[in-house]
């Protein structure tokens, strides 16, 4: 019992956020964790996807490894992946510092933006390869001869047509994002900056970029671990060409594993995939300075 107050000492209460994570953690490792493994164990086996898995040691990194269209394959998904976060960053950042006002239009605005995201990727590859026909698509109907060209039949053009779609399409979660860190700035950095005489454009580059530095990081991680994984999208649109010009990692992994019926290749493709994942998302980590928890406090 307590000297002061004669009543025995309280009891501190068991912690419950072990077991809040407990269902998390079940379907993490149920849904990454083993498919994971499993993968990297096939990526040492000769498999066709239906028959008999017979191991077969490095010969699958082997083939995969000295595959001539290898280093093309990382070279465009890299290629992708900068041009992409490069358009897709300065038009996000705007967007959400657009969208962070407490305008009612605003708002609205903000709701068109983000129907993009709400559609499939293949649904829109197929919307725009149609439109993008020279002989049939909306050049053509509309006889506007700059867009009536070969947009899908032409290397460059192809791979324009490529970022463009994927920044149409992810823009708006991006956005989303900026948006909500953007209305976490104080506004008593604003208000001050007005004192001393800052317009919107000198406050934009001295308060909210700055202030946005970790959310920014946490955008491109989102961003460049994504792009890893582009396939449908660029799979309906142009399936890899013309000839090689928009063939990605993601891409050459299905067809090895489901057209060539190769799934040791496929697995090694995949795990190599992931390693490319993991170590872009520790490096963009480590360029972010602080730990996760310290990020938290940006803007206070």
């Amino acid at each position: 019992m307590s000297a002061l107050t004669g009543h025995p000492p309280r009891r501190e209460p068991r912690s419950v956020l072990p077991w809040l994570a407990a269902p998390a953690l079940v379907v993490f490792v149920g849904f990454a964790v083993i498919p994971l493994v499993g993968v990297f164990a096939l990526s040492f086996t000769t498999w066709d996807g239906i028959g008999a898995i017979h191991p077969s040691g490095l010969t699958s990194w082997r083939a995969v490894l000295t595959d001539p269209g290898l280093p093309h394959a990382l070279w465009v998904t890299f290629l992708v992946m900068a041009v992409s976060w490069a358009v897709q960053t300065p038009l996000s950042i705007l967007l959400g510092t657009f969208l962070a006002g407490r305008q009612r239009y605003r708002a609205v605005l903000g709701v068109v933006y983000f129907v993009p995201l709400t559609l499939s990727s293949a649904a829109i590859a197929i919307a725009y390869k149609a439109l993008l026909d020279p002989n049939f698509g909306l050049g053509a109907g509309l006889k506007i001869r700059v867009l009536s060209q070969d947009w899908l039949g032409r290397p460059g053009l192809a791979f324009g047509v490529v970022i463009f779609v994927v920044s149409w399409q992810f823009v708006p979660f991006h956005s989303l994002i900026y948006q909500g860190g953007v209305q976490q700035i104080p506004k008593s950095l604003y208000e001050a900056a007005q004192l001393d005489g800052a317009g919107r454009i000198r406050q934009f580059f001295g308060i909210t970029l700055p202030q946005l530095k970790y959310t920014v990081i946490t955008s491109s991680t989102l961003m460049v671990v994504g792009s890893l994984t582009f396939f449908d999208l660029i799979f309906v649109l142009t399936e890899g060409g013309p000839g090689d010009a928009t063939r990605v990692l993601a891409l050459d992994m299905y067809k090895q594993g489901f057209q060539a019926s190769l799934m040791g290749p496929a697995s090694a493709i995949a795990v190599i995939l992931v390693l490319v994942g993991l170590a872009l998302a520790l490096l963009l980590r480590r360029l972010g300075g602080r730990d996760a928890g310290a990020s938290q406090l940006e803007g206070a």
